[in-house]
């Protein structure tokens, strides 16, 4: 029951007070304030391993505050100490800390120390306190490497450069954190040139299925290579993402596959992963897609002269006659395309008797075509096609108007366009067959190469489809097609992602290229699904009798069983062949061998194991 003495008069208005943002804030401050003067910061360490040999290296220090504090987080801890101008304090404690459990720990190899551009530069900071620690607690500079953090934009180069001078001449190296994240991370690498670079965990995670990152931390290592540093991938959590890093060529590897930030760290790599680094063999990268939708129709772009509509149809005509070669002619007024003439409509109308006594002197829209193709000059060539074949016949002759925000910029041909889209799905098929999507013959003879590279053992086994050119002729293609991706998904479904290259060569051929040590039961299973599946595609009586009756290439009635799956395998031994174009010519010839046996069948080219030349 509330007491009436405590209760607000009648009409009164109450209000409730919370605690104020400015009281929170200075709680947080006398909290920071305490942790500085008892120095109640911990250290942890998280190792960085060598990709070619799986020792560990280096380990970065890592800091965070007492475990039941708001500021335990390091981001909370330098955010408030942002806000109340204690970085510079707050960083000399997180150095002296981590500096002496590394040494207490006595952990080996190098140490990585974070430092913020920021606290870098203030002067207080470049007086060789922490030489004179480090020092101190008897760690040789030279095994220190201040890793220069970004939490705000960096301007002054100039400073900056005699700020790591300094720190240079006292012997300690530099590393550029979260290389691809930061403000000027790119400015910072080409104005310090530091010794290592970390690239940031978001091109790392994942880099295994996608083709973006992998090229991005393919260029960021072919720059390294070039300016003498060292590369530094954080974020590594699984062990494909390991691999594919170590076949770019990456120096050094950070994440949680290969160990998580603890007081007292390990001192060697987990065993899987020097398992894995050692193991011979190459990753299998992330495959590009089909890239048509990037192309745009301003690559088609003609610069064609228009004409206003009050133009009479004579001088159209007149246009016409002076240049043999032009074909349309577009209306324009005040930049808004209103149609196209076409040059034989034209003249076909002049031919007949009285047509240009009539309409000669009137305006050109006359004979204008008044619903013309218009695209903007970002639509995808993609786009464009399908409008053009949904469109009426004359189109494609008379071309499209290219437009910017509505306003006439030129004319594009059908014949271009035809041409240009015939022209990528070439390109596109040598990169990813259409149907499938799985890689075509460029990333095929790719990954071939890289393994021969690799000096490692791998099979090659081409996959082939039995009575397929019937089958498509009995049951129509659009079947056919499906019978092919059908074909792809159970290979992709038996292989190893990670390990087992799966592309198709084009029609009803694929290649996988294995390295499972397991390939031959892999083999098998594919055959056996492909076997039970493919029934699915035939009729019930076809299915009963085992096949169907066609005619063959010279008219003929032939008997055809139903489709089958042909497998030819060769093993790929280092030192074996020496390029991709062996490899092809021998597998097809197995493939040749294994389509004489009748059904579903694998053949294994036991010579090519015989003629293996001796190691030694």
């Amino acid at each position: 029951m509330v007491n009436p003495a405590l209760q607000a008069p009648a009409g009164a208005t109450v209000t409730y007070l919370k605690p104020r943002e400015e009281d929170e804030d200075a709680v947080l401050r006398a909290h920071l304030l305490d942790i500085i003067s008892r120095a109640q910061l911990s250290a942890l360490f998280q190792p960085i391993v060598d990709m070619r040999s799986g020792d560990i290296v280096a380990y970065e220090g890592l800091i965070r505050g007492p475990s039941d504090s708001p500021l335990h987080a390091p981001m909370n801890l330098f955010k408030v100490a942002r806000a109340n101008g204690l970085t510079v304090q707050v960083e000399h404690l997180c150095r002296k800390v981590v500096l002496e459990r590394f040494a207490e720990l006595q952990l080996p190899g190098k140490l990585f120390l974070n430092v913020s551009p920021e606290c870098l530069l203030q002067r207080e900071a470049r007086h060789g306190e922490t030489l004179e620690h480090i020092h101190r607690i008897g760690i040789n500079p030279e095994r220190v490497i201040i890793e220069l953090t970004e939490n705000q934009p960096t301007y002054d180069y100039d400073l900056m450069r005699e700020a790591v001078l300094h720190y240079r001449q006292m012997g300690f190296q530099i590393a550029i954190d979260d290389l691809g994240e930061g403000f000027s991370s790119l400015r910072l690498w080409s104005e310090l040139r530091p010794e290592y670079v970390k690239i940031d965990m978001h091109f790392i995670q994942g880099i295994n299925h996608d083709p973006v990152k992998l090229q991005f931390v393919r260029s960021i290592q072919e720059i390294a290579e070039k300016s003498n540093t060292l590369v530094i991938a954080e974020g590594i959590e699984t062990q494909a993402e390991l691999l594919v890093l170590r076949d770019v060529g990456v120096a050094f590897g950070q994440g949680y596959h290969l160990g998580r930030p603890h007081p007292a760290p390990a001192r060697a790599a987990p065993a899987e992963v020097v398992k894995a680094l050692a193991r011979n063999g190459v990753a299998v990268y992330p495959q590009r897609g089909a890239e048509n939708n990037a192309v745009s129709v301003y690559k088609l772009l003609n610069e064609v002269a228009a004409v206003p509509s009050y133009m009479s149809n004579n001088e159209v005509y007149e246009i016409f006659v002076r240049e043999p070669k032009l074909m349309i002619i577009p209306v324009v007024d005040d930049e808004l395309p209103l149609g196209l003439i076409n040059r034989f409509d034209m003249i076909e109308h002049f031919a007949r008797p009285y047509q240009r006594e009539l309409y000669g002197k009137k305006s050109c829209k006359q004979f204008m075509d008044r619903n013309p193709l218009i695209a903007d000059k970002d639509t995808s060539l993609q786009d464009l096609s399908f409008r053009m074949v949904q469109a009426a016949a004359h189109h494609l002759f008379n071309g499209f108007i290219i437009t910017e925000h509505g306003r006439y910029l030129g004319m594009g041909t059908g014949h271009d366009l035809m041409r240009e889209i015939t022209q990528m799905q070439i390109n596109a098929a040598r990169y990813a067959n259409p149907l499938t999507q799985l890689p075509g013959n460029v990333p095929i003879d790719e990954h071939i190469d890289r393994l021969l590279a690799s000096g490692t053992r791998f099979w090659v086994c081409y996959f082939d489809l039995d009575h397929f050119k019937p089958f498509n002729d009995v049951y129509g293609y659009r079947r056919g097609d499906d019978v092919i991706q059908l074909t792809g998904k159970i290979l992709a479904g038996h292989c190893d992602g990670d390990r087992d290259f799966v592309g198709h060569i084009g029609g009803d051929d694929f290649m996988v290229l294995f390295q499972s040590e397991d390939w031959e039961a892999r083999c098998q299973a594919v055959l056996a699904e492909f076997e039970q599946n493919v029934q699915d595609f035939y009729s019930i009586d076809d299915r009963e009798r085992g096949g169907y009756i066609s005619e063959d290439r010279q008219g003929r009635k032939v008997f055809y069983s139903l489709m089958s799956l042909s497998i030819g395998a060769i093993r790929v031994e280092p030192r074996q062949y020496y390029t991709h174009h062996q490899i092809a010519t021998a597998a097809a010839e197995s493939k040749k061998q294994a389509k004489k046996i009748h059904g579903n069948s694998l053949f294994i080219d036991r010579r090519q194991a015989a003629a293996t030349p001796a190691a030694g």
